[in-house]
């Protein structure tokens, strides 16, 4: 049970981060000229803040990519690191979402980001309680199960990155514009490292399980 958890745990927390990255970098259109943009427009005074959300968004998410990497490792403090990493990004997230509303009507897309932190956090509190957290294990070492996690993880990312002009296109079309494709090449490469990156891991994780059983059944001399 302890695996799953961890498992689940660190598959959520890279998602979330991945997530977060690509919601800092999407909003960088609006708040670098929110006048191209109809629907935008009534942004355009607040540039000084949307270019807040852009810098501390991805920000955020780069801490919950160091917090990922650090519950894969079972590194100290890596549950408080996410912990931290979680909340930033829903107060900045409900912070964003508020004055989107307020001055134009809608905040989407931000509202399916936070939404995704909040579940995650939720998720993270959870694992907070003494038992639990003992069960679970974040900060024990490296183990396989781990390994794996962070494998998948990368995979997922990867393929969030590779295909975010698809899933966030119907939100991003603006005058028949895919905006969500504005960074298709740096997308590209980005989502194919982390999926090999991911295949790496994967398969370093079943060498140390063969490893292992090896170990196991080799008997021992007296």
């Amino acid at each position: 049970m302890g695996k799953f958890l961890r498992f689940v745990g660190i598959l959520l927390m890279g998602l979330t981060a991945a997530l977060t990255i690509l919601s800092g970098v999407g909003t960088t259109c609006v708040a670098i000229d929110a006048t191209r943009y109809d629907s935008m427009k009534a942004l355009a005074n607040y540039q000084w803040l949307y270019i807040f959300y852009v810098l501390a968004t991805t920000a955020i998410g780069i801490l919950g990519v160091r917090a990922t990497i650090s519950l894969v490792r079972g590194k100290d403090n890596a549950y408080r690191d996410a912990m931290i990493a979680l909340a930033s990004g829903t107060l900045v997230g409900a912070v964003h979402i508020f004055t989107s509303r307020a001055l134009r009507g809608s905040s989407m897309p931000v509202d399916a980001i936070v939404y995704a932190t909040v579940f995650t956090l939720a998720i993270f509190l959870i694992f907070g309680f003494p038992k639990i957290s003992q069960m679970v294990g974040f900060e024990e070492g490296s183990d396989n199960g781990k390994t794996a996690a962070g494998g998948m993880t990368a995979i997922v990312a990867g393929m969030l990155f590779l295909s975010v002009h698809m899933w966030a296109g119907p939100t991003h079309i603006i005058d028949s514009v895919n905006y969500a494709d504005a960074f298709h090449t740096k997308m590209m490469a980005s989502g194919a490292f982390l999926a090999i990156l991911g295949i790496g891991l994967l398969g370093k994780s079943i060498g140390q399980k063969r490893t292992v059983a090896t170990k196991e059944e080799i008997p021992i001399l007296q």
